[in-house]
């Protein structure tokens, strides 16, 4: 599954306004079960560049192709939102 200009732009949305990080994930999973959103701590993205920038919060696109998992910039192979918070 791939995310679209549309699921980017509603991830701009629910993160940006969302009163928290969890919070966001919450709205994004009912808005779009199809694809998974998990929040970790920033620091486990330390050296990694996120896909959008919202303030103090960051998005990442990830994929995974079986067990392992790795941070894309191509919303065309991402299946996932990793969100954080500065």
């Amino acid at each position: 599954m791939a995310l679209t200009s549309e699921q980017l732009r509603t991830a701009c949305e629910v993160v940006g306004a969302a009163p928290t990080v969890r919070d966001a994930a919450a709205l994004w999973r009912a808005r779009h079960p199809e694809v998974r959103a998990i929040v970790v701590d920033a620091l486990d993205m330390r050296g990694e560049t996120p896909a959008l920038q919202l303030g103090a919060r960051n998005v990442y696109l990830a994929a995974s192709q079986g067990h392992c998992w790795h941070v894309t910039a191509r919303p065309e192979e991402a299946t996932v939102l990793i969100l954080t918070q500065n």
